[in-house]
């Protein structure tokens, strides 16, 4: 099997959020974690994923702080996953995913994302500048921090 290469150490930012979650099946796991899958049972059938690569990956999310082992809370022998702080900082990403899929998927999306409490479709996520102007790719510039 062939190792891949570790970003764990990269400079850029965007390298090391992938060495967290920069596989599919790790975002797929934190999405069913936010839509409220606890077991490893409930990811394995919601997912279809085989036991040793749902094991690995719950492993490095824990590892990584983006979830965390707890005893089930019905009191059974299992453990159960939940999302930290950590994880749930992941969600604006998930948002940014769905909706880019949505605008350039190329086939029409089944569901729709909705704010529970108006029951309407949430905005599309904005980039905006300290002024509040919106800002794209044009706007911007990496440079180093002083």
């Amino acid at each position: 099997m062939v190792k891949r290469t570790s970003f764990e150490k990269a400079e850029c930012p965007i390298a090391r959020s992938l060495e967290a979650i920069g596989d599919w099946w790790s975002l797929l796991i934190i999405r069913d974690a936010f839509l409220g899958k606890r077991r490893f049972s409930e990811f394995e059938k919601s997912l279809g994923i085989a036991k040793n690569i749902l094991t690995a990956r719950l492993r490095s999310l824990v590892d990584h702080g983006i979830l965390q082992s707890v005893p089930a809370s019905d009191g059974a022998a299992h453990m159960e996953y939940v999302l930290t702080p950590k994880g749930h900082g992941v969600f604006p990403v998930l948002v940014a995913l769905r909706q880019w899929t949505e605008e350039f998927g190329g086939r029409k999306v089944s569901t729709v994302l909705v704010d529970r409490k108006s029951d309407r479709p949430v905005r599309k996520l904005e980039l905006r500048a300290q002024d509040k102007r919106l800002l794209d790719y044009r706007d911007t510039l990496v440079r180093p921090r002083a």
